[in-house]
């Protein structure tokens, strides 16, 4: 366990959410572990354990390359002792946020993402139009020694018009509220990897 109810981490994006809705913060976990999770999702690249992510749900799923072009797989409790590790991380913040922002978070959900040289994710919400229980996003990067002239930076759009663009440097989370943020990821010239994720709600009624 990395962190208590007291870590000053958990508290700086709790009040990046509640002040702004999107947290940034570096360092999030230490470099050892962050070298396991990219080490993991490599050899999981490498076993065919990754596939083409689809866009969309249920029936209507297809694998859409003009759209996205990462391979994931989802991870689950159990499977690794790196893996346990991060989610620990996670469900901490799940709580804290709870604790904070009664939010109702009940799980969190996520997968490995690699995006191969050139591929990229088109704008999009994370949350689905008939569905709202995703309520936060969390992507953790794994690049260490990650040049910015890589490229493939997260966009985030804002209300106001503006955009940010954040490469994905180890150890970086970013954490966002999944209905309110449009974003997109950018080509990048070397492979991407990221464990990304959503923490949910409760809900079983259709908007």
């Amino acid at each position: 366990m990395y962190f208590d109810a007291d870590s000053p981490v958990l508290h700086r994006i709790v009040d990046d959410l509640a002040d702004k809705g999107w947290s940034q913060q570096d360092a999030f976990l230490p470099d050892a572990l962050i070298a396991q999770l990219a080490t993991e999702c490599r050899a999981r690249d490498a076993a065919g354990k990754l596939a083409a992510a689809a866009i969309g749900r249920g029936e209507g799923q297809a694998v859409r390359e003009g759209i996205r072009g990462d391979r994931i797989q989802w991870i689950e409790p159990g499977q690794s002792a790196a893996c346990d590790l991060y989610l620990g991380a996670l469900d901490a913040l799940r709580l804290q946020i709870n604790r904070a922002l009664f939010l109702g978070l009940e799980d969190f959900e996520g997968h490995f993402a690699l995006y191969p040289p050139g591929a990229f994710y088109q704008k999009h919400l994370d949350r689905f139009r008939d569905d709202d229980r995703r309520a936060i996003s969390a992507v953790l990067y794994l690049n260490h020694d990650w040049p910015v002239t890589q490229g493939g930076e997260l966009r985030m759009y804002f209300a106001d018009e503006r955009t940010l663009d954040l490469s994905p440097l180890a150890s970086r989370l970013v954490v966002f509220l999944s209905g309110e943020f449009p974003h997109e990821v950018l080509p990048a010239s070397h492979d991407r990897l990221s464990l990304t994720g959503w923490f949910r709600r409760r809900g079983d009624a259709l908007l």
